[in-house]
């Protein structure tokens, strides 16, 4: 694991290569930075800074992978915003994490980093009213050094694109359903990280390969070293005492919710779109199927749906805790 991180962290200052400086901001010593890979989320993005200015984000630093939908001149024109451009293969990028990985050894060294795609929300226990920062200060003071979250699919009810979304309003005004107890879990040793799958996605589109489900495990908020680095997406991180976010004594830790945005109504027309540009993550035909089923924009909703209410919700089910989060 040692000889992978390095390889890694390699790979990551070659790939740095492949990042034009579009704008570059300035942050404070102590302000909590964001990364986000990003491509044609104008009608997300207004709404996510204003999710994470909420919860207390300093700078966000994104890398926009040529966005032909006035994304990136959003991004320009906003005060606390760098910006890096790239032309080059989102995929050959290991899915963008090369290039979070070459700005987070430049920038996010000590630091708390938030690092999150543009379609998911990061909520934590009481987070209405505690900002990222006096988390962040706890998480120090209990000697842990990331915030788990479990990604929890939010969706409709009725076809995906029967209800739009305005560009900048808030989609959880329209896709507010969730699976509140399809989740299987397991330990996977040589990373020591667990894995989480289960949700709408899984019982949809993958319901004869299960073991195909994403992985809904992450790892949204970090304090960031020079010598860490992504392994897969956020799902997990070297070294591994990154990924040790869970009580090995049996009790709980505390765990936030990524609440995932994907299924608003613009991903029917975008679908047919990702699949010709196959920039996907896994298995090529697998995904294929998913795409072609996400374009008839069907009905996640079913009988054991749960409307979405808060974190407290969250909490009654077992999807979040606050550990020693009082």
């Amino acid at each position: 694991m040692r000889w992978k991180r390095r390889r890694l962290r390699a790979r990551a200052i070659v790939k740095a290569r492949e990042l034009k400086v579009v704008k570059r901001g300035t942050w404070a010593r102590n302000d909590i930075l964001l990364l986000c890979t990003i491509r044609n989320e104008r009608e997300r993005i207004d709404w996510f800074l204003h999710h994470y200015r909420r919860l207390g984000v300093g700078h966000f630093l994104f890398v926009d992978n040529d966005s032909t939908d006035g994304t990136r001149q959003v991004l320009l024109d906003q005060a606390d915003t760098s910006v890096w451009g790239s032309s080059a293969s989102y995929k050959a990028s290991r899915f963008g994490m090369d290039w979070i990985n070459a700005l987070m050894l430049r920038y996010g060294s000590g630091r708390w980093c938030v690092v999150a795609d543009a379609d998911e929300l990061l909520i934590y226990p009481h987070w209405e009213t505690r900002p990222l920062g006096a988390l962040a200060d706890w998480l120090d003071t209990q000697g842990q050094q990331s915030l788990p979250a479990m990604m929890l699919d939010l969706y409709p009810k009725g076809p995906l694109d029967g209800v739009a979304c305005p560009a900048g309003a808030d989609p959880l005004q329209v896709l507010n359903w969730f699976d509140a107890g399809n989740y299987v879990i397991a330990h996977k040793p040589l990373l020591d990280c667990l894995l989480i799958q289960g949700g709408p996605r899984a019982r949809a589109f993958f319901h004869d390969t299960p073991n195909r489900a994403p992985t809904l495990t992450k790892l949204p908020l970090v304090k960031w070293s020079w010598h860490n680095t992504w392994v897969n997406s956020t799902h997990s991180a070297l070294p591994r005492s990154l990924n040790r976010f869970y009580d090995r004594a049996g009790g709980e830790g505390i765990a936030g919710a990524l609440l995932h945005t994907k299924f608003m109504h613009t991903i029917v027309e975008k679908a047919p779109v990702e699949k010709v540009r196959a920039q996907h993550f896994g298995n090529a035909a697998v995904f294929d199927n998913y795409y072609d089923a996400v374009a008839q924009a069907p009905d996640l909703w079913c009988a054991a749906s749960t409307r979405f209410e808060g974190w407290q919700q969250l909490e009654q089910l077992g999807l979040i805790s606050r550990g020693g989060w009082a």
